[in-house]
């Protein structure tokens, strides 16, 4: 599918040739993804467990976003609320609105029947990007203040600040009619 297309940006569904341009185009910037993990992400979206969006600049893979149906782990599951997971955009192509076209293509996705989406960010540094854009696109914290390795972290609690550390946001999609 096709969500958008825009001079020389597309933003449309993963494809079964993705999975390798990905895994080499992480590889050539330092960046270890398992080829593994591409392949999960495309098996799930043809089980339509995940929607894989793409962002795709001049014929290159950009960056890529997964959508869940539903959160599966944090304050979220088991709630119907959909999650996005995994927001990726190569360095190459940062700071160019890709983030935020992949966004919305899968906040209208997402809207489709539901009037929530959710997803969590990292704390350190290396997030610093995603949580600022996050915010101003108006996604809030839920009030559950930060996990650690999945579960909600006790107050005065040990941890350390990897990738684990999150803080999980959420966004109304549809506004309340009257």
């Amino acid at each position: 599918m096709i969500y958008l297309e825009d001079n020389n940006l597309i933003i449309r569904s993963m494809v079964k040739n993705d999975i390798e341009r990905f895994f080499d185009a992480f590889r050539e910037q330092n960046w270890y993804k398992p080829i593994e993990l591409f392949n999960t992400y495309y098996n799930q979206q043809e089980n339509t467990d995940m929607s894989v969006i793409i962002a795709e600049v001049n014929n290159e893979v950009a960056g890529y976003v997964t959508l869940v149906p539903n959160a599966n782990v944090g304050p979220f599951a088991s709630r119907n609320i959909p999650e996005i997971v995994d927001l990726n955009v190569l360095i190459k192509f940062q700071r160019n609105g890709i983030g935020n076209k992949i966004m919305d293509a899968a906040e209208s996705l997402a809207s489709m029947g539901n009037d929530y989406l959710s997803l969590s960010v990292g704390l350190h540094s290396g997030y610093g990007s995603a949580q600022r854009m996050y915010v101003k696109r108006g996604y809030i914290p839920d009030g559950t203040g930060v996990w650690y390795k999945n579960k909600q972290l006790e107050q005065y609690a040990k941890c350390e600040n990897d990738d684990d550390l999150t803080l999980y946001f959420f966004k109304r999609l549809k506004q309340k009619k009257n």
